[in-house]
């Protein structure tokens, strides 16, 4: 079988410390990323393909990767947007009678580099003492010094725009032309699933690159604004925080998710932080301060919004609550038709407890 004839494989963290492992199949390389950890149980796939995690290295805590194979349909975009993977234990065999083929072979078709029989749990722990930071993973066992020397040239997540190498080229539609509302989205790591989910409910959308302005969404003649997710730091995002100001100047319907979330609190002069170690997974329990209301929810992001700025500005109010460290999970602006939360309510993968942020978006629209 092919995992007998794998090779040795390492991964090197930017402090030095070393974890090693197994190459899956027969592939060599390296690759070098943030490393950091989704602790979900499913959705492999869609986890992969989500352009909030460009350039980072994925450990997933869940210890049997690769048993259900992977579906067409399964995908947040159109390629696998992580650096590299590493993962306890590979399956090559899978079992759903869905499956359209293996997990090993989508990630050879996206020329991805994962290892295996890797101590996942330490790992884990190590990273959740000391925080989130670049490593290497390379099949290059031998040649520990020079892949140190490349590790320390890789820049840091902080700081770094990566929206611009996820965002679409062009201007897209998405949905049904005949619908009954309109909205101008701005792809700064957009998932599918999200313009699924506001597709669904009578809308035709317009997708535009990262660096459009605000005349380019208006010209569209929307009756919303969405801004998205994404991977990378919000702080160097200047364009979008721009058309976020215009938006909530005028006073137009504004929803944004993750990184969008992070964009407007910056347009409202809050500023954002790179976290200890994010919030990757499917079972995160966030508290909507307004309703009172319990939520399991799906997160992904490494930045925060500061939550003593939000809570001192006069125009915002904290909306949710995550449970776990009490980092701002929702805002909204008590005077402007606008509001954003920090995780994903289109869930995929993940709970639907929060779809309802999509009906409120279309109330907004309709007020």
């Amino acid at each position: 079988m092919k995992y007998q004839k794998r090779q040795k494989a390492i991964i090197i963290l930017a402090d030095g410390t070393i974890f090693y492992g197994k190459a899956v199949g027969n592939k060599e390389g390296t690759a070098f990323g943030e490393v950091c950890f989704n602790t979900g149980m499913t959705g492999y796939q869609e986890i992969f393909t989500d352009p909030s995690y460009y350039g980072q290295l994925m450990v997933a805590t869940n210890a049997h990767i690769g048993n259900y194979g992977v579906n067409n349909d399964e995908v947040e975009s159109d390629s696998i947007k992580i650096a590299g993977l590493i993962v306890k234990n590979f399956s090559y065999e899978y079992s759903r009678d869905d499956a359209d083929g293996s997990l090993e072979e989508f990630l050879d078709k996206n020329n991805l580099l994962a290892i295996s029989d890797v101590d996942t749990r330490a790992l884990v722990s190590y990273i959740r003492d000391h925080g989130a930071m670049n490593a290497v993973i390379s099949t290059e066992v031998d040649n520990i010094e020079g892949l140190k020397k490349q590790l320390a040239e890789v820049p840091n997540m902080e700081g770094l725009e990566l929206a611009s190498q996820v965002s679409t080229k062009e201007p897209y539609y998405f949905g049904d032309e005949n619908a009954t509302y309109k909205v101008a989205a701005l792809d700064i790591g957009i998932k599918k699933n999200i313009l699924r989910n506001i597709a669904s409910r009578d809308v035709y959308i317009k997708v535009f690159p990262y660096n459009s302005k605000f005349e380019d969404l208006e010209a569209f003649k929307p009756d919303g604004y969405f801004l998205s997710n994404g991977p990378g730091d919000p702080e160097p995002l200047i364009e979008a925080q721009q058309v976020a100001a215009e938006i909530i100047k005028r006073d137009l319907p504004l929803f944004g998710i993750c990184l969008g979330h992070q964009v407007i609190a910056r347009a409202n002069g809050v500023s954002t932080y790179k976290m200890h170690n994010g919030h990757r997974g499917i079972n995160h329990p966030v508290k909507n301060m307004i309703t009172g209301k319990g939520e399991i929810t799906s997160q992904n992001h490494g930045f925060a919004v500061n939550r003593e700025e939000a809570e001192g500005n006069p125009e915002l109010v904290v909306t949710h609550v995550h449970l776990n460290d009490n980092t701002v999970a929702g805002l909204a602006m008590k005077n402007k038709n606008v509001f954003s939360v920090q995780y994903h309510p289109e869930a995929s993968p993940g709970p639907h407890d929060s779809a309802y942020l999509f009906d409120q978006f279309i109330e907004n629209i309709k007020k």
